[in-house]
């Protein structure tokens, strides 16, 4: 009998090293997150100014009886709703890394700091928050075309589109870059680190998904614990929504935590405080290494 040496799939093990990659990418960003609680903030802001923003916006359509091109009035909508929601959610993403950022200086991050620091790029995160108004609009006009075809193009173009503009906040939060170079710099970032980011993202992810499940299973006791009472239907929709949201904040913090941390490793090729005991020229396999 013949015996034939098993040569391990490198692909299984890019995979693998990933996922390994994502998890230590998470954990101490969690780790970062203990530490400075206060980052929460940030995720917080944004959610409940987009949350007002859109209500506010939505509400006020409802109001409108003479709309006589309802389409035209729609697609505006989408456009100012996606102007704003991209500015709100970069700009409070924009001081989520600026206090990121004061953490990896070995320095304690204040709210008001950061959202200064944030207030100081409003006009790059403006400019690009009408480009991804733009394209947010076009996308979802080829999408609802009754065509197989344009609505396979419009997801890829949609997937494309964001991985190009992955490392976008940071790259305007670090630099002061023209319009161009803020895409170029954002693409050319991710291309070069696609196996950390795409690792880590993943696993921040899951994280998250998992934590807001913890919410809505605190809710579910919530409803069995008080079943027969006057409160109980209050009771759950507060304990399963705050744990549920809690989840959703805890995934948006640990993101741009670990987004922060890979754009200094990419730009400084050097690992930032907490995550010095990463090899970070080692991550992501054949897709990653120092920039």
């Amino acid at each position: 009998m013949i015996l034939r040496q098993t040569v391990p799939d490198s692909s299984h093990v890019n995979v693998f090293s990933r996922l390994k990659t994502g998890f230590g990418m998470a954990r101490r960003s969690g780790r970062l997150l203990r530490a400075h609680p206060k980052l929460l903030a940030f995720p917080l802001l944004g959610g409940l100014s987009g949350i007002a923003f859109v209500a506010t916006l939505f509400g006020s359509l409802l109001l409108t009886d003479s709309i006589r091109d309802p389409g035209l009035v729609l697609y505006g909508a989408l456009f100012v709703a996606y102007l704003v929601e991209t500015f709100v959610a970069s700009f409070f993403t924009a001081a989520l890394v600026a206090a990121t950022r004061t953490v990896f200086h070995g320095e304690e991050p204040s709210i008001r700091s950061a959202l200064a620091a944030a207030w100081q790029r409003k006009l790059p995160l403006l400019a690009w928050s009408v480009v991804a108004a733009i394209v947010g609009v076009l996308i979802r006009i080829v999408e609802s075309e009754d065509n197989l075809v344009a609505q396979v193009l419009a997801g890829v173009f949609a997937v494309a589109w964001s991985v190009m503009t992955y490392f976008v906040v940071p790259v305007i939060v670090f630099r002061d870059p023209s319009l161009t170079e803020l895409f170029s710099e954002s693409a050319t970032t991710f291309k070069n680190t696609w196996g950390e980011s795409i690792g880590a993202m993943a696993t921040i992810d899951v994280v998250s998904f998992l934590l807001a499940l913890a919410g809505l299973g605190l809710g579910a006791l919530t409803f069995v614990a008080t079943a027969g009472t006057e409160i109980q239907l209050l009771a759950t929709v507060v304990v399963g929504g705050s744990g549920f949201l809690f989840g959703l904040l805890v995934g948006k913090a640990l993101s741009g935590v670990a987004k922060t941390a890979l754009y200094v490793y990419a730009t400084e090729t050097t690992a930032p405080e907490y995550f010095d005991d990463m090899d970070f020229g080692a991550l992501g396999g054949s897709g990653g290494g120092r920039i």
